[in-house]
């Protein structure tokens, strides 16, 4: 399988083969399974009110027991009083779901695949940044033919990063930080030919 290669200018220099990871079969459950895992690693779990335990206040009973011809009352913090604790509301909470590492390569596989297998991957021979600048940026995915784009490089390409960052809906990061959900979240995956060789180096352990 092969992808159109391009020059740091965005000129076409002919196609660039891709590693074998990109003929992976495509396990939809696996990759779902990846997926909800880490969107769920994403939340952050914090979300709490206070039950009536907790609530400020609310320690002397209101009035007495009985004879006053009004309903007995143990407490103004009791759940159905105005300012009262919550019943059954979010308690922190830790969301955190954890995979086997092969699931997560065979997921990643399994995305890389889907973007081969719909045309939407890219190859740059290099990237030139001197500085960063999101015009350039958006000229270059622009002259690829990538929209929606995550830029995957093979080192940390700071210029790069802070070209893209402006771009709605496109992102950077290094190959050693791709996951599933990454490439599922994007439209097209531009690499570059370092990005490229790290993934066809990697093994499925």
């Amino acid at each position: 399988m092969t992808a159109p290669r391009f020059s740091a200018a965005g000129e076409a220099i002919g196609e660039a083969t891709l590693p074998e990871v990109f003929e992976s079969p495509i396990n939809e459950a696996v990759l779902h399974q990846a997926l909800v895992a880490y969107m769920a690693n994403q939340r952050q779990g914090t979300s709490a009110v206070k039950t009536r335990a907790q609530v400020r206040g609310g320690g002397r009973k209101p009035w007495r027991q009985k004879h006053t011809g009004r309903a007995r009352q143990g407490s103004t913090r009791s759940p159905h009083w105005r300012k009262g604790g919550i019943v059954f509301g979010p308690a922190p909470r830790d969301h955190r779901l954890t995979i086997p590492a092969r699931l997560k390569r065979q997921a990643l596989a399994s995305a890389l695949s889907q973007r081969a297998k719909e045309g939407q991957v890219r190859v740059l021979s290099e990237l030139s940044f001197a500085l960063p600048k999101t015009s350039q940026m958006a000229d270059l995915l622009q002259a690829v033919e990538a929209t929606n784009a995550l830029l995957v490089t093979g080192h940390l390409e700071s210029q790069a990063v802070l070209s893209i960052r402006n771009l709605k809906g496109s992102s950077a990061m290094m190959v050693r930080d791709l996951n599933a959900l990454a490439v599922i979240g994007h439209r097209c995956l531009v690499l570059t030919d370092e990005a490229l060789l790290a993934l066809g180096e990697a093994k499925d352990r």
